[in-house]
């Protein structure tokens, strides 16, 4: 007597049907959730396309790029800091204490030009170096480390210019910011290069692995062989540099010298990583996520301005936009945990 086997029923139609909904349903959410900033860009530039017909020209969007120019430079070394697990709070006044000693320096030497930048860059580097020497070798928290700097860095900035700002700069000075190739400015023309080269290195060389790797997990990192001081002391020497290029380039904007130039520029840039989609535990997040938070951030200030919205009501929106952005991030993990 054989016993004839029956294969398993298969779906009906409408079973099949709603299977196919829910994972059409999970595609779009998953997408939305990975692209949100995305997302929130496009509303964002529909809106004030719409509130106002100047927005959206050649011209505005020119703004645009020049304003965002300083910020995405201490943004993008501020990425590295933060996949690493750590934060730099002295970028605003590392701007500072560059710009004054550039401007001191083009003041006493008007026909040396590039020693001035070089000094800007220097003095940058060196506020880093400072900052990669107590978080990698002295343990000091970054966070204590670079608030120390941050004082630091505004105090020297005030004793460069004996507690006045360095006018009656040589006009040469400006030509930094100011000078356009090919119909674009010098400022933006190196803040996209900025951020495609390090965006190469950071996804396609091994010293962007070893970034990802040490803010991941550090005691891995160790064991994997990874010279896990090299890279933090490298992290914040190279945004202590970027930092005194921005310096250098906002003091050539106005030809002058102010001492309390870069006062919380640390901020939006902290805001840009994050925005962008970086985790402040460190080991997640991408230059190209920073430089979606920065446009985002310069065209919400772009667009407030055109509709003359209130400085504090831009500050409360913006320290919003944060939170959410945080907010969003933490969701988006635990939902793909």
């Amino acid at each position: 007597m054989t016993v004839q086997q029956t294969s398993p029923p298969t779906p009906t139609r409408p079973a099949e049907a709603a299977t196919a909904r829910r994972f059409r349903s999970t595609w779009v959410q998953d997408l939305l959730t990975r692209h949100a900033m995305v997302v929130v860009m496009l509303l964002v530039i529909a809106y004030f396309s719409y509130r106002s017909a100047r927005f959206g020209t050649l011209e505005n969007w020119q703004t645009i790029a020049i304003a965002a120019a300083p910020f995405a430079l201490i943004a993008l070394g501020q990425t590295l800091v933060i996949l690493t697990g750590g934060i730099d709070l002295s970028v605003g006044s590392v701007i500072a204490v560059s710009a004054m000693a550039a401007a001191a320096t083009v003041k006493d030497h008007p026909e040396r030009l590039a020693l001035a930048v070089l000094v800007g860059l220097l003095v940058g580097l060196a506020a880093g170096a400072v900052n990669g020497f107590l978080v990698s070798r002295l343990n000091v928290p970054p966070f204590v480390a670079t608030l120390g700097m941050l004082t630091t860095g505004s105090g020297l900035a005030f004793v460069i210019g004996a507690g006045a700002p360095i006018n009656g700069l040589p006009e040469n000075f400006g030509a930094i910011a100011n000078t356009r190739v090919l119909g674009v400015q010098v400022p933006v023309l190196v803040m996209i290069v900025g951020i495609v080269a390090l965006a190469l290195v950071m996804s396609r060389t091994a010293y962007g692995m070893r970034v990802y790797a040490v803010g991941g997990n550090r005691v891995a990192a160790e064991l994997a062989g990874i010279k896990v001081r090299r890279v933090l002391f490298s992290v914040y020497a190279f945004s202590g540099l970027l930092a005194g290029l921005s310096g250098v380039i906002l003091a050539s904007r106005v030809i002058s010298g102010p001492p309390t130039l870069g006062t919380g520029y640390e901020l939006d840039a902290i805001a840009a990583v994050v925005i962008g989609g970086a985790s402040l535990m460190g080991g997640r997040g991408s230059i190209w996520g920073t430089a979606l938070g920065l446009l985002l951030i310069q065209t919400l200030n772009n667009g407030f301005d055109l509709l003359t919205v209130p400085a504090y009501w831009q500050s409360v929106i913006k320290g919003v936009l944060i939170v959410a952005a945080v907010a969003v991030d933490v969701w988006a993990s635990n939902r793909r945990s």
